[in-house]
């Protein structure tokens, strides 16, 4: 198939069927006629292909075999070859520069160019409707925005043929460049000239704008010194401009002419014409103060060789003023390091304080003076101070850091966790009577040192905690060792409630007041054998010896121990703690029972049968009570043995075996 009828395939399909027509024609009429018609079917073709004459412009691609050069034989999307001919607006829309650029280019090739050119509507067509005036036309559009002093310029000022670059001018050479707007560049070189030779570059919006020429500010971040013919380095490059680039007699800075071939033309020699050489030959643009001479020089050579630290020292630190020539004093490190840093306070050791037996030249700090040069002083370090850091006891202040400190007491250093408790005799703020270097939670205070103190422990005290006594009261934060009083009421709560208050302030035998132990033990609370029941009121006797004390002294409120009870309120009535048995025989019993009992026993009574109506003289002195006394009554659902009434008659008792008195 050939490239025309894959461009127009319905005009060729109509071919096919003409010719197919004739083919059958010539079996009938002969070859001859079916030349003829074939040769006038091409001619109804050829005019069926072309949809109209081509413009003026194109005039140069008429004839059948030309419609390639523009159409793109293809059965999809009709395409076209127009930027093969027009390279210029080719040239255009690759940059994405111009006009042409800014329009939509969707579609297949040539697709977006006949949208607005087209073609085959007669020679006369204009394919270019299209005439611009400086006031109707949007320039921003070509991708270049008319501002400034540049928006009064009329259009061919800058649109001329003097304007256009040589390799524009290939690309339009069956273009009337006098006539065209195509071929300028949108650098202010291609219409203005540039003043500066190519110095600064092409972009001369660094410094000049649209709006006033002369009016230049540089940019000197974006602008680029290393296109000139002094590219900036080193400490060259935070100079600013207007160091080097001076004002002229015209009062603005000047950019050429300025001379540079020389160090000297922009700095002062320092050394006075000193060293004949160059400045670049021991010195860079990095930094004037660090001098390559060191990398030539050979100090060591000198009656001073550099060591550590030394060897960073700008020259001109030691050689004041650039001059190598006087000789410099350096026997001591006070000869150039003044003054001296810690005052003056190790001038009476007996090397005179020299640096050099705590420092080195490789660094002043940290210093060289160890835990074994410490002690040799007064205060050698022991652990945990062995441990510590130099700055912890010698607060760094920079000069008036202080080595020399007290050190004779731990409070010139350490706060005094006691408050001044031990500040007095015999302890004098010495902690170390109680607390050894190794460890301060630790005490050293042991029973046998307590024991010689005002309160010696005995008993279950012994057992008993340090910090179960000296413990801070709730919101104290000092823990206490001194107390007021050593009373146990300092440390235990007093169960009784002051009752025993005159008992407990008795003094002993050495002049201190007794207290609990008038009564209790140190060894164990509940030993009572310091209290002596005969002092009282009611002296323990008999069998009341034996009783428990709670059997008499009865806690309140069905307690099951005597915290809360008032023992000096205890009843000394019989009938108190006894229940009467007797059930009132004898009147209101009281404390009577004495008449008849004993504390020793409650049996045999002591009662004196001989004061009642009846003598047991005679054969009744061995009678047992029981024997007689058989009466017992209910009382209160109990049987009570009654002693009233007894009878007295003989009778009574023997009621058999009784003689009888002869008449």
């Amino acid at each position: 198939m050939s490239k025309v009828e894959l461009q127009f395939p319905t005009l060729m399909r109509a071919d096919r069927r003409r010719s197919k027509c004739l083919v059958e024609a010539a079996r009938s009429l002969g070859w001859a006629l079916v030349c003829v018609l074939l040769f006038a079917s091409m001619e109804i073709a050829n005019a069926q292909i072309s949809p109209g004459p081509l413009a003026k412009a194109h005039q140069g691609l008429n004839g059948d075999t030309n419609c390639i050069k523009c159409h793109e034989v293809s059965a999809r999307a009709p395409s076209f070859h127009c930027l093969e001919c027009h390279k210029e607006i080719a040239s255009e829309l690759q940059q994405n520069t111009g006009l042409h650029a800014s329009f939509p280019r969707s579609g297949p090739p040539g697709s977006a160019c006949v949208k607005c050119h087209s073609d085959h509507n007669g020679v006369n067509f204009q394919m270019v409707h299209w005439n611009p005036t400086s006031t109707g036309f949007d320039h921003s559009k070509t991708g270049y925005t008319l501002d400034g002093k540049h928006v009064g310029v009329s259009c061919r000022n800058c649109h001329s043929v003097q304007h256009i670059s040589p390799t524009a001018r290939a690309l339009l050479s069956n273009k009337d460049l006098s006539r065209t707007w195509l071929g300028l560049s949108p650098s202010c070189t291609s219409c203005h000239e540039d003043k500066h030779q190519g110095r600064f570059g092409p972009n001369c919006t660094q410094c000049h704008s649209a709006v006033d020429w002369k009016a230049a500010k540089i940019d000197t971040e974006h602008f680029d010194h290393s296109k000139t013919r002094y590219p900036l380095t080193g400490a060259h490059r935070e100079v600013a401009c207007q160091k080097c680039h001076t004002s002229g007699a015209d009062g603005k800075p000047r950019y050429a002419g300025t001379p540079f071939s020389t160090c000297s033309d922009c700095h002062q020699d320092p050394h006075k014409g000193e060293f004949k050489q160059s400045c670049s030959s021991c010195h860079t643009t990095a930094t004037w103060k660090k001098s390559n001479f060191t990398t030539t020089f050979d100090h060591s050579k000198t009656h001073y060789p550099l060591l550590g630290k030394h060897l960073q020292v700008a020259c001109v630190t030691c050689h004041q003023h650039a001059d190598f020539k006087t000789q410099i004093a350096f026997a001591n490190c006070s000869d150039c390091h003044k003054p001296d840093p810690h005052g003056g306070q190790f001038l009476k050791r007996p090397d005179g304080g020299r640096c050099e037996s705590c420092h080195t030249v490789s660094g002043w700090s940290p210093s060289g003076f160890t835990v074994a040069d410490h002690s040799k002083t007064g205060f050698p370090l022991v652990s945990p101070h062995a441990k510590l850091k130099c700055a912890d006891c010698h607060r760094p202040a920079g000069k008036a850091t202080r080595y020399k400190i007290k050190f004779a007491l731990c409070v010139d250093c350490h706060k005094d966790e006691h408050e001044g408790q031990f500040a007095s005799e015999p302890w004098r703020n010495r902690c170390e009577q109680c607390h050894s270097g190794s460890t301060f939670k630790v005490s050293d205070f042991t029973l046998a040192k307590h024991q010689k103190s005002d309160y010696p422990l005995t008993g279950s005290h012994v057992a008993v905690a340090c910090n179960d006594c000296h413990k801070p009261s709730i919101g104290a934060k000092v823990t206490p060792y001194h107390f007021k009083q050593l009373s146990c009421t300092t440390c235990h709560e007093d169960v009784h409630h002051g009752e025993f208050a005159e008992r407990m302030a008795a003094h002993d035998g050495s002049g201190k007041a007794m207290g609990c132990e008038a009564c209790h033990a140190t060894k164990e609370w509940k030993d009572l054998s310091k209290f002596d029941h005969a002092k009282t009121k009611f002296p323990l006797l008999g069998a009341h010896r034996g009783v428990t004390c709670i059997d008499c002294h009865k806690p309140p409120n069905m307690e099951l121990n005597m915290l809360h009870v008032q023992f000096s309120k205890a009843s000394t009535s019989c009938s108190d703690c006894h229940e009467n048995p007797h059930a009132g025989q004898f009147g209101a019993q009281g404390n009577e029972c004495a008449s008849c009992h004993n504390s020793i026993r409650w049996k045999p009574s002591l009662f004196d049968h001989e004061k009642t109506a009846f003598s047991l003289k005679g054969g009744h002195e061995g009678v047992t009570c029981e024997a007689c006394h058989t009466l017992k009554k209910p009382v209160e659902e109990k049987l009570v043995l009654f002693y009233k009434p007894t009878p007295t008659t003989c009778e009574s008792c023997h009621d058999k075996g009784v003689p009888k008195l002869r008449e």
